[in-house]
């Protein structure tokens, strides 16, 4: 048996010249908890060439969904940067990673500090009721350059509010705070 699933790429969201996020399909055996990352990549020359990535779907989601910067050399991002619709790519069967509800202290705020593509896990985790449920606010910080590279901006401020099953707690108990270093923003 394989270590990985063939996924097939959905969709694919350029947001900057260097930023990208795609989304595949998901084996229906792929289980991970929210904070969870996995290998994943392609198969070049009969090999497959293969990075940790963390999902910024959540573990309830019916398809997989991943944020990656453009690396021009990059042994995977220069390839991954040219995905399309009905491309493959391999995920890993197992997750892993430390950043999961179980492993964050008792408290009664919850920070989540990121830069860039590193918002990817956290993306996960404030899909999570259970971390709703465990915190009286998550305080979501999400710095980048430039005002374009907020990619998930709109999600965050209208998209995840209006959710249907985690919206109000979202409204009530999130706090995003974008911040831009190389131009004029509100949160500069």
């Amino acid at each position: 048996m394989s270590n990985f699933n063939e996924e097939t790429v959905k969709s694919v969201h350029h947001w900057t010249h260097n930023l990208f996020t795609f989304t595949t399909t998901r084996d229906p055996g792929f289980r991970f908890l929210n904070g969870q990352f996995a290998m994943i990549g392609l198969m070049v020359e009969g090999k497959p060439l293969l990075r940790a990535y963390s999902m910024a779907s959540a573990n309830y989601e019916e398809d997989l969904q991943f944020f990656s910067i453009k690396v021009q050399n990059g042994p995977l991002t220069s390839r991954l940067q040219h995905l399309k619709i009905g491309d493959k790519i391999l995920v890993g069967r197992k997750a892993t990673g430390t950043l999961i509800q179980d492993n964050l202290l008792p408290g009664k705020n919850l920070y989540l500090l990121s830069t860039g593509t590193g918002l990817a896990p956290f993306l996960s985790v404030v899909k999570d009721p259970d971390a709703y449920e465990r915190f009286e606010k998550i305080v979501l910080i999400h710095g980048c350059r430039t005002v374009a590279e907020l990619a998930y901006d709109d999600y965050l401020t209208k998209e995840l509010p209006e959710n249907e099953f985690i919206g109000d707690e979202v409204k009530a108990k999130l706090i995003y705070y974008p911040t831009v270093t190389r131009e004029p923003f509100r949160h500069q």
